[in-house]
């Protein structure tokens, strides 16, 4: 009879060992704010910025609206993606649509993102804006004097 229990007792045993993985090995974060890098191809200045999901932003000539962003868990490989909708406005007012889809920060080259003025990639995603956080705490100390109480180095003859 103890012979019959064993084979049971194993396979009972391995589907809660390998039936309990964890269901974080697919999920991912959702966050509310993209953050993104800019080129102007004619002036060369490359500027970041961040853009909260379903929030329109204008870069050059450019409708840029990103609807998901999501990374995944600090323990797990750096995956970032978002979904975003990219468009055009030209001189006359007309907006053509340019991409629509999944764009990945660890190899900003697979997107179709093509403009002959304008590139866009992802970099990152966060869960709050860099403009919320915190101002530096260090200007505001109590130890540090205000600057028009800070006494003047005595003049130095020439």
């Amino acid at each position: 009879m103890a012979l019959l229990r064993l084979p049971v007792a194993l396979t009972l045993g391995a589907a809660v060992l390998f039936g309990a993985a964890p269901a974080s090995a697919q999920s991912h974060i959702e966050n509310p704010i993209a953050v993104f890098n800019g080129l102007d191809k004619i002036t060369a200045r490359i500027i970041a910025f961040e853009v909260e999901i379903d929030e329109t932003i204008q870069f050059g000539s450019l409708l840029l609206t990103p609807r998901a962003c999501h990374t995944r868990p600090p323990t797990e490989s750096p995956n970032t993606t978002a979904f975003i909708e990219v468009e055009d406005v030209a001189l006359d007012g007309e907006v053509v649509s340019l991409f629509d889809g999944w764009v990945f920060a660890e190899s900003p080259g697979l997107s179709a993102i093509d403009h002959p003025v304008y590139d866009i990639w992802l970099t990152g995603c966060r869960q709050t804006s860099l403009a919320d956080a915190p101002a530096d705490e260090t200007s505001d100390s109590p130890d540090r004097p205000a600057p028009d109480q800070i006494p003047l180095p005595p003049p130095r003859p020439f």
